[in-house]
C-alpha cells in the first residue's frame, strides 16, 4: 500500500465519522495509526498527516465552492 492510497483510506475513515475526526484534529498521530492499522515510522506518519490535512482541507473548499455556485444559481434565478 502507497502513501496515497493510505492517505485516502484515512481520509474515508474520517469523512464518515464526526467523532474520528475531532479525534484526529487532536492525535493525529493516534487515529492514522490506528486507521491504518500499522506502526508507521515517524516521518512517513508526518507526510501522511500532512497529506490527510492537506486533502480534508480541499474537500471542506470544494463544499464551500459548490454552496456558493448553488447561492449564485438561486440569486440569478431571484432577479
Amino acid at each position: 500500500m502507497d502513501i496515497k492510497e493510505i492517505i485516502e483510506n484515512i481520509v474515508e475513515e474520517i469523512t464518515k465519522n464526526k467523532n474520528l475526526k475531532e479525534e484526529f484534529e487532536k492525535e493525529p498521530v493516534k487515529v492514522i495509526e490506528r486507521i491504518a492499522n500499522v506502526d508507521l515510522p515517524d516521518e512517513l506518519v508526518e507526510k501522511v498527516v500532512d497529506g490527510v490535512k492537506a486533502k480534508l482541507t480541499m474537500d471542506k473548499v470544494a463544499d464551500i465552492a459548490d454552496t456558493v455556485s448553488g447561492l449564485a444559481g438561486s440569486l440569478k434565478k431571484l432577479f
